[in-house]
């Protein structure tokens, strides 16, 4: 006879742990109203002057960071210009974001064993992800995992894929760069309120999360010596909404891509957030109560008081979202790792507790990850 036993639940230290984020912005900084203003030039004469205006500040945004000087962006009127652009200035900040993400962990570029990437704003074959292994140095043998696609969900999505590649190799490390440039998908001839909120809203920008496995050990004595708590990714569930393909995403035409995003949006949100968000804590033996921090995605002011009503949070809860949304606007993909930086930036040394990273895209879906401290 065989004794049979359940398999013991992981312990934390067994799980992956977010060793350090970095973060990169283009330097072409403005202001909304330099923004909008240079917007209702461009737009002139078709009669939505005083809708971008009226958008622009509903967003909440107060300054974006562009991927090229605002003055350029008149003269972008192909798609093979934009994307040319998305490539060569992608490679950069994501090369920003990975090293930044390196000394932040403590952890060198040589070790890594794996690379994943994520964007919805340009094409590139190869990946970005192979450029950035070019101009760094990266080791020949790491393996490449680049998302295209997934968008606003990318960056939650992402560090929840990474989680579980880590799980099945324990002793590696791993990086997920996320990179959206995404005033290079403007449609200078689409006058839609689709494409002028998008106009206000969505910023550029790149950010990096590096992470370990369970059993990895630095091949250097001064490697992971830093104080600050890492968070470990305990669990995470994907979540789709079949039939709402038209909810967010892409048309792609001749003049590349061109934005899809419904009013819906927060309705979706408000509607189903709440109980899948209750499904996954209860499959982890926890409540809401048991959650100490929200790391959500800032998809727009909208957005983010049906996450608020969804969840039943305090207005302090969703405040660091609110803030970077503010700062930066949307960086789709890579917003929700401005605001997990953000987040470990304030952890106290002695910090623990629970947190939910979350976000919200093309699908329409969500991704769901549960952190411990």
């Amino acid at each position: 006879m065989f004794a049979v036993s359940s398999t013991p639940a992981p312990r934390p230290a067994a799980h992956p742990a977010l060793a350090g984020v970095g973060r990169a912005l283009p330097p072409h900084r403005y202001d909304q109203e330099t923004l909008s203003a240079g917007l209702r030039t461009l737009w002139g004469g078709q009669g939505v002057e005083r809708r971008v205006d009226r958008l622009h500040r509903a967003v909440s945004v107060e300054g974006r960071n562009l991927a090229l000087p605002i003055e350029q962006y008149p003269t972008l009127t192909d798609f093979g210009a934009t994307n040319d652009a998305f490539i060569r200035v992608g490679t950069d900040l994501a090369c920003e974001a990975l090293e930044a993400a390196s000394a932040a962990a403590g952890v060198p570029l040589a070790a890594l064993d794996a690379l994943f990437f994520t964007t919805v704003t340009g094409v590139a074959t190869p990946s970005i992800d192979a450029r950035v292994i070019n101009r760094l140095g990266l080791p020949r043998h790491v393996r490449r995992f680049p998302f295209f696609g997934l968008g606003c969900v990318g960056g939650a999505a992402g560090v929840a894929r990474m989680a579980d590649y880590l799980r099945g190799a324990p002793t590696h490390a791993a990086a997920l760069i996320a990179v959206e440039l995404c005033s290079l998908t403007l449609q200078h001839g689409d006058p839609s309120v689709a494409n002028l909120i998008a106009s206000g809203l969505f910023g550029d920008g790149a950010a990096c999360v590096l992470a370990t496995g369970a059993e990895w050990t630095p091949r250097r004595p001064a490697a992971l010596g830093r104080d600050r708590p890492r968070p470990r990714v305990v669990a995470s569930r994907s979540v789709f909404y079949p039939d709402t393909e038209r909810v967010m995403g892409w048309d792609m035409g001749s003049g590349g891509f061109k934005i899809v995003l419904s009013a819906g949006v927060p309705d979706v949100v408000e509607q189903n957030v709440g109980a899948d968000v209750d499904a996954f804590l209860a499959g982890e033996g926890l409540t809401r109560a048991d959650v100490d921090r929200w790391i959500c995605h800032p998809g727009g002011p909208k957005v983010i008081d049906a996450l608020q009503s969804a969840l039943g949070l305090a207005p302090e809860a969703l405040e660091p979202t609110r803030r970077s949304l503010a700062t930066i606007g949307n960086l789709s993909s890579a917003s929700v790792l401005h605001v997990l930086a953000d987040h470990l930036d304030e952890t106290p040394p002695d910090g623990q507790g629970r947190a939910m990273l979350m976000a919200m895209g093309p699908g329409f879906c969500a991704e769901l990850v549960l952190l411990t401290w």
